[in-house]
């Protein structure tokens, strides 16, 4: 469940992305919205982190080595049904390159949203928002 109020509690995010200059601009933009954030180098750090910890969030890069974005999130999706008492964890997929076919995709994978690289602040702000209202 996301929270409310983010002045009572820090948003826990989970940010799966290869690379390191992305993850400072992000961290950044991120703490300025009162997150946490843990950092995952690949989609399969970034599984093994959910297996360990709990996150409101989870931004997906959609394109690393090792695990790519779709393949990570359909494996989250399936540990979330493995463990019932776990809950759902909205996965807001990125990329700097959206293909017209991307967003229906990472759909069919198990993501929430597809947003574009660079990160906007205030949209993750918006979709964030329009996810505490459905939980």
């Amino acid at each position: 469940m996301i929270p409310t109020n983010a002045k009572e509690q820090k948003l826990r995010v989970l940010l799966v992305e290869d690379n390191m200059l992305n993850q400072k601009l992000m961290i950044i933009n991120l703490s300025k919205l009162n997150c946490h954030v843990t950092i995952a180098n690949n989609g399969l750090e970034g599984l093994n982190l959910f297996r360990d910890q709990k996150f409101d969030v989870i931004l997906m890069d959609l394109m690393m080595p090792v695990m790519d974005g779709f393949e990570s999130s359909f494996e989250i999706r399936k540990l979330e049904k493995e463990e019932i008492d776990r809950g759902y964890t909205p996965i807001i997929a990125f990329t700097a390159n959206t293909l017209n076919n991307d967003f229906q995709k990472c759909i069919e994978y198990g993501m929430d949203y597809l947003m574009e690289k660079p990160f906007n602040g205030f949209k993750f702000k918006e979709i964030i928002e329009s996810f505490g209202e459905h939980s």
